[in-house]
């Protein structure tokens, strides 16, 4: 299986402000592959990125587009095995960066684009996924305590938020105590959508969230690292909407190979 990334823009209107997928990545062998993916078409404002001007090309690269290489944490930096360490890697081992990027989403503060890896089976053919929580910001200084205070192993649980009127596939997480539950972030909206049909697919007892790491003095968006499993369902397609499918095939029509530079 390619290690596979979609990349997600946020569409800001008058109206309102919606997230959705654009583009994909994945590495091939040796060779990165990018083309738009339909939500490209439909999603309200959205541009080509830098370097890919096309919609309907494939952009194939051995490097790394700088898209994608800018919003990994320079080697030179000091912070650098911190940010290893925080998304539960060993800095002795550094990943590759499509692993690296699945898990810190490539994001920056104030900004309209992040990535996020396609789910896929483990090895016993379980859905897997790694998150950090999403939603800590907002939270006061008691649920920031309350996080703080987690360690890894930790037991969460999953509640579909039914009335959230910003977002209706919304999945809040909250703490798995003996006698209260604190509600202290949500699911990754990318996530949330398989996430609530898995909930609804199969008895909770199938579905395992846990804490991986808790970094303390981390940026709030890589403050709490999650792990959750779940039995995958017959027929479960994850990311399978319409607007997460390439607007052109693969690989049966002309490439532009690239370099990897703008």
């Amino acid at each position: 299986m390619k290690p596979t990334l979609f990349v997600a823009w946020r569409s800001t209107t008058p109206k309102n402000e919606r997230w959705g997928p654009v583009g994909r990545l994945e590495l091939d062998g040796n060779i990165y592959r990018f083309v738009y993916t339909r939500g490209a078409q439909t999603l309200e404002g959205f541009q080509p990125f830098s370097g890919m001007p096309d919609l309907e090309t494939i952009y194939e690269s051995e490097q790394l587009f700088p898209l994608f290489a800018n919003r990994l944490l320079s080697e030179k930096r000091p912070e650098y095995k911190a940010y290893l360490e925080w998304g539960g890697f060993d800095p002795n081992h550094p990943p590759d960066p499509i692993a690296l990027l699945g898990v810190t989403e490539g994001r920056r503060a104030t900004d309209a684009f992040e990535v996020f890896p396609k789910p896929n089976q483990d090895s016993r053919g379980f859905y897997l996924t790694r998150f950090f929580l999403h939603g800590i910001r907002q939270m006061d200084s008691n649920v920031q305590n309350r996080i703080a205070s987690l360690e890894p192993g930790n037991t969460l649980c999953l509640m579909l938020d039914i009335m959230n009127s910003y977002d209706p596939d919304a999945v809040a997480v909250r703490t798995d105590g003996k006698h209260s539950r604190q509600m202290i972030g949500y699911v990754p909206r990318y996530l949330a959508s398989d996430i609530r049909q898995l909930c609804l697919s199969q008895d909770q007892d199938l579905i395992r969230l846990e804490v991986e790491k808790v970094n303390a003095k981390a940026p709030v968006q890589n403050r709490l690292l999650c792990q959750m499993t779940a039995k995958w369902p017959d027929h479960f397609d994850p990311c399978g909407g319409k607007e997460f499918q390439p607007l052109i095939g693969l690989p049966s029509v002309s490439i532009q190979v690239g370099n990897g530079h703008d």
